[in-house]
């Protein structure tokens, strides 16, 4: 059965940081997208940042560039969302999700990917 369980959210004041998890199960991350996507109340869901394991390319939206980063453990098929630099403009809930492919510039669409995690809060508040 393919799960993807994200960790590690939570409150933090601006300019902190924090590492989300993504772990899979059932499935490996090898020949997959691996996306990080975010939604605030009322906003519509936004992309933040993907990883193509056929080359190790990296993806981020412009509102993270610089303070996010992300990354994969193979061994542990897991894969982080470091995030520094936190603003209060980032607090939303966070998923994980896989598609199976390459995306390249396509990589914020939504519909590329098939199986999402089930969210992990992040709030930026002093």
């Amino acid at each position: 059965q393919v799960q993807l369980v994200e960790s590690g959210g939570g409150l933090v004041q601006p300019g902190g940081s924090l590492r989300l998890s993504c772990a899979a199960s059932g499935f490996s991350l090898g020949h997959y997208m691996i996306g990080w996507f975010r939604q605030a109340p009322g906003n519509e869901r936004e992309a933040v940042s993907s990883f193509d394991t056929s080359d190790d390319s990296t993806y981020y939206a412009d509102s993270v560039k610089g303070r996010f980063t992300i990354s994969m453990d193979n061994a542990k098929n897991t894969v982080y969302l470091q995030m520094n630099r936190l603003k209060p403009e980032d607090t939303a809930v966070y998923y994980c999700a896989t598609g199976l492919g390459s995306y390249g510039s396509s990589w914020y669409q939504a519909s590329w990917y098939d199986d999402w995690g089930q969210g992990t809060q992040v709030t930026v508040s002093s």
